[in-house]
């Protein structure tokens, strides 16, 4: 015999009720209980009329209207005609009854707990007999079945105990005298000795179901609910979640507990003596697997079986020097709550025996604090326990596995996972079976800590970046379209999966909790909001997704200076904006101190040398020992590109005009061609070799003249250019007569540093530069003679996207 238990929403209307009717015609021809809860919503109905009733508020008649049509609506949908009236006769009598009991919480304006579970009953009771009745219509061998004959409890109404020696022997007298193939009985209904309806609590639908399935000695008990089985993860949080083919009844447990409500956590105690498998599916996809739920699973699938969370917590805190060494203060803390029926769902004390911690629900906060707050009234005056300590807004979240006993490094791999996402724990517990690891962390971060979980123990390795783009002008641009280009590769061959979730101009941003189109981001970006830098970074807080990464494409000093926020909230950034490295040499170095304090990485790889790997490999020598010298390059890619092409052919004006509008040059040239751009650069590349100095200490030995530097804008600039031609061709001639190349060198030696153009003879390293490109000359003492040398393209936007490019695989890579 089988017992299959179908939920509200399965039985929610006349249609969900003939896709049931479609799976319970569809078993073997064996006998067959089927539980059915109440129609969906309807026991939410019950109670606010109810609740109204009680009140002595009248609106309780529009509840009991809306229940009396529901019902009515089901039958005439569900049966013929000739066979309504029967079934219309016995409704409307419950109904009738069901008013006179609300009437009289009405008038004596109150509620009883053993009338709440009448009233309450009538949802199972009304659903069962229409649902056994539309069975019997359509030809099936079906009878009703009142649960209240076979299950027997106390009278503790509203969670009622079941006496198992009475239930199981009713059951199995009932179902051995019964002619019937199909039984149906209403779930979460029992009765008590004196004949008093009661209710099982919670879930009390699945309970049912399970007592009658170890009473009869069931093959199988079968769950039929809105989704296919357990998973990993709450699917409705975490995307990537996936059904459980497989799992024990220990583990099943643990995730019920945790928050899986797909199964009511009793479900499983009358089923698991008797090992009768457990099958949850999907009504609505009933070709669906589903999970299945045994003694064993084998050591089958991963190590870790799935990770669950219950929200609406509170800690509760008791700690004092007065508790050290005190026998029977812990019994008389627990005890207290025990008083008040506060369940404890966490429980945490330090070894020292300073505190003890506790985690309850959000709604017993106020009366725990009250009743230990008296219990220990002697202990407090006396400043020898403090006052309760409370901690609200919390959530657990719990990674549950039989075979996680077997496997060292899981807790570690699950808080170091969190703290990289910057998930602060308040408190940890795991069980000697360590089959359960839970850690209570802040409501907030319920998200952000599930998916980073999954990601870390489900997920194949897929590592998922989120990223919030700030300029997608020449280099954003270009960064967007190689992570177009890229993304399946990166998926497929590095297992990362970039994802652009906000971006943003001078003028509009714009966010996609999914990720932006990239292939219409423009669009998506035309039809944002306004702009605001300080909104922007609000907006990726509050948003709160794991491994997020800042990306600055700008080179705006108020951008910079955000850079901190970012960091405190274990947010990455990747930046080509050179001012924050190159700006106060305090900022800088907060700036790193930060970046290790909250693991958060600082990549600006594209600070020097755009696409090339020069910070990476100056850090590379740093970290295994070496110790630089002297370093000397040529670091702009627009000054190489004017020089290289400037002769007695052209005019230095026209060749500086050409490096603008080729990308070669920031925004305002000045920057490039008064040496402050160079001098940022080797003031990084001083930095990241160890040594502290700033940009004021550099000797900068300026080319341009006077009244070039002092302009205020691109035209006043270019005009001066061409009024000083006579100049820039002096500098060519010398050059030329020394049979020499012009090149704009920075060098650093004995922790002085400067900037100036040079004439590089032939035989230089330099001298055959071309075009855009840089080059730098690491001499250290592993290179003290022949210098460790990276040479290649040093400017233009495609290079310099692809340098931030790396720099985001990097901190995948981390």
């Amino acid at each position: 015999m089988k017992v299959l238990k179908f939920g509200g929403t399965s039985v929610a209307n006349p249609e969900n009720i003939n896709k049931v009717k479609s799976i319970v015609q569809g078993k073997d021809d064996g006998k067959k209980v089927v539980v059915v809860s109440a129609f969906g919503g309807v026991t939410d109905v019950l109670l606010d009329t109810l609740r109204l009733a009680s009140e002595q508020n009248l609106d309780y008649h529009k509840g009991l209207k809306e229940l009396e049509q529901r019902h009515i609506n089901a039958i005439k949908e569900l049966l013929p005609v000739q066979k309504q009236s029967a079934v219309l006769s016995k409704v409307k009598s419950d109904l009738n009854v069901l008013e006179t009991l609300l009437e009289g919480s009405y008038l004596i304006g109150e509620v009883t707990p053993k009338l709440s579970d009448k009233i309450v009953s009538y949802g199972e009771l009304l659903s069962s007999f229409i649902i056994s009745e539309f069975f019997i219509a359509e030809g099936m061998n079906a009878t009703f079945t009142d649960s209240r004959q076979l299950i027997v409890t106390n009278e503790n109404y509203g969670k009622a105990t079941v006496d198992f020696d009475k239930t199981n022997s009713n059951c199995q007298s009932h179902f051995k005298m019964a002619q019937e193939q199909v039984f149906v009985l209403p779930g979460f209904v029992a009765s008590s000795n004196s004949s008093n309806s009661t209710t099982l609590g919670r879930g009390g639908s699945d309970f049912t179901a399970a007592i009658i399935a170890a009473a009869i000695d069931a093959t199988i008990l079968e769950i039929w609910t809105d989704v296919s089985g357990m998973y990993t993860a709450n699917p409705k949080l975490v995307k990537q979640a996936k059904c459980v083919s497989h799992i024990s009844y220990e583990e099943a447990m643990e995730l019920s507990h945790f928050g899986a409500k797909v199964l009511y956590p009793p479900t499983i105690q009358p089923v698991l003596g008797k090992e009768i498998p457990i099958v949850i599916k999907n009504t609505f996809s009933p070709n669906d697997e589903g999970t299945r739920i045994t003694k064993n699973t084998n050591g089958e699938g991963k190590t870790v079986r799935g990770i669950s969370h219950v929200g609406n917590i509170s800690l509760l805190s008791l700690e004092g020097p007065g508790m050290i060494g005190i026998p029977g203060i812990s019994k008389r803390f627990f005890e207290t709550l025990s008083m008040e029926s506060i369940s404890v769902v966490l429980i945490t004390q330090a070894s020292s025996e300073h505190s003890i911690c506790v985690a309850i629900a959000d709604e017993d906060v106020d009366r725990a604090v009250d009743a230990v707050s008296q219990a220990f009234e002697f202990e407090m005056a006396r400043k020898k326990i403090k006052p309760v300590l409370v901690e609200k807004e919390l959530t657990i979240i719990a990674l549950v596995g039989d075979n996680m006993k077997s496997h060292q490094g899981l807790s570690g791999k699950m808080f170091s996972t969190l703290g990289r996402n910057n998930v602060n724990i308040r408190a940890i517990a795991q069980g000697a079976s360590e089959r359960n690891i839970s850690a209570v962390i802040k409501k907030s971060d319920v998200k952000k800590a599930l998916n980073s979980l999954h990601e870390e123990f489900f997920e194949e390795n897929i590592k998922q970046l989120n990223l919030f783009v700030m300029g997608v002008g020449n280099v954003g641009s270009k960064f967007l379209e190689q992570i177009r280009q890229q993304r399946e590769y990166l998926k497929d061959e590095l297992q990362l999966n970039l994802r652009v979730i906000g971006i943003s101009n001078s003028r509009t941003m714009a966010f996609d909790e999914e990720g932006i189109n990239l292939n219409d981001w423009e669009a998506t970006l035309a039809k944002g909001q306004n702009a605001d830098k300080s909104k922007f970074f609000d907006i990726v807080t509050a948003l709160n997704f794991r491994n997020s990464v800042f990306v600055d494409n700008t080179a705006s000093n108020l951008v910079a200076d955000s850079y901190p926020d970012y960091l405190k909230n274990s947010i990455a950034v990747v930046t080509c904006n050179k001012i924050a490295c190159s700006s106060d040499y305090g900022f800088y170095q907060e700036l790193k101190q930060l970046s290790k304090k909250y693991n958060a990485p600082f990549l600006f790889e594209t600070n020097v040398g755009a696409g090339l790997p020069i910070i990476d490999t100056l850090k590379n020598l740093i970290a295994s020992g070496d110790k630089v010298n002297k370093i000397q390059a040529v670091l702009s890619g627009s000054l190489n590109f004017v020089f290289n092409n400037f002769n007695d052919h052209v005019t230095f004006h026209d060749i500086v005009k050409q490096a603008q509008e080729q990308g070669y040059t920031e925004p305002d040239p000045t920057i490039d061609l008064s040496g402050i751009d160079v001098m940022r650069k080797i003031l990084i590349l001083a930095r990241e070799s160890g040594n502290q100095l700033d940009i004021g200490q550099i000797e900068n030995e300026s080319f341009l003249p006077k009244e070039s530097l002092e302009t205020n804008s691109n035209a006043a600039f270019f005009e001066t250019l061409k009024k000083n031609e006579a100049g820039f061709q002096s500098l060519y001639k010398k050059a030329s007569e020394v049979d020499s190349k012009l090149k704009y060198v920075a060098q650093f030696e004995d922790g002085k540093a400067k900037v100036g153009l040079q004439n590089i003879p032939k035989g230089h390293d330099f001298y055959n530069l071309e075009g855009s490109d840089n080059i730098v000359l690491f001499f250290t003492e592993r290179y003290p003679n022949q210098p460790l040398i990276i040479k290649g393209a040093g400017a233009g936007a495609e290079v310099t996207a692809s340098g931030i490019f790396a720099d985001i695989i990097r901190i995948g890579n981390f």
